[in-house]
């Protein structure tokens, strides 16, 4: 599933966001770009996989914005940085919130999903309008290059970049055999 050649350089850590246990047995990070169709596919898959394997595995997305081909791509990952800074729960409203309207990236739009889940609007557009997560953002482009993405989405399990496909099965199977369990009954999409 994996072909060792690239590893993950930045280990998971206190600012990265994450959902699961900290000691679940596998670790899937993804780096993700919100205007990415790929990526948003990519999501529903995990969520799936969130599902069946529960405790056995923590999901973590890092962002890597493809500007040069996804021009709201580098806002919409500094929106979710602010959110994440206004609480660590507003992170995953706001990923859901982005994924769901990729359509819909621009600043306005951006400030009116920032209102949906809650956030301080003025304090929201003053980060956006001082770029004051940019740094943040390039952070998890940097430890990305670092680790050889390219493109999104790409996958590591385990801290080993996941060359093979990111279809709900194989992943499935490759998350299996690092938590030593069978496979869960298929209850995932075909994405």
């Amino acid at each position: 599933m994996t072909d060792g050649s690239a590893a993950l350089t930045a280990p998971v850590g206190p600012t990265d966001h994450t959902l699961g246990p900290p000691n679940a047995p596998a670790t899937l990070v993804m780096y993700g770009d919100y205007e990415c169709p790929y990526t948003r596919r990519a999501t529903v898959i995990v969520a799936a996989l969130q599902d069946e394997f529960g405790d056995k595995l923590r999901y973590v997305f890092r962002n890597f914005p493809l500007r040069e081909i996804h021009p709201h791509a580098q806002l919409a990952a500094e929106a979710a940085e602010a959110a994440a800074a206004s609480s660590g729960t507003a992170f995953w409203a706001m990923y859901h919130r982005l994924f769901a309207g990729q359509e819909h990236l621009d600043a306005a739009h951006l400030a009116a999903y920032a209102r949906e889940v809650g956030l301080d609007g003025a304090r929201f557009a003053h980060e956006l309008a001082a770029h004051t997560h940019a740094a943040r953002v390039q952070a998890d482009v940097d430890s990305g290059a670092e680790g050889g993405v390219e493109g999104t989405p790409t996958f590591f399990l385990n801290g080993v970049r996941h060359d093979a496909s990111y279809a709900h099965d194989v992943l499935q199977a490759a998350i299996a055999d690092l938590t030593g369990t069978p496979a869960p009954a298929r209850s995932g999409p075909d994405v």
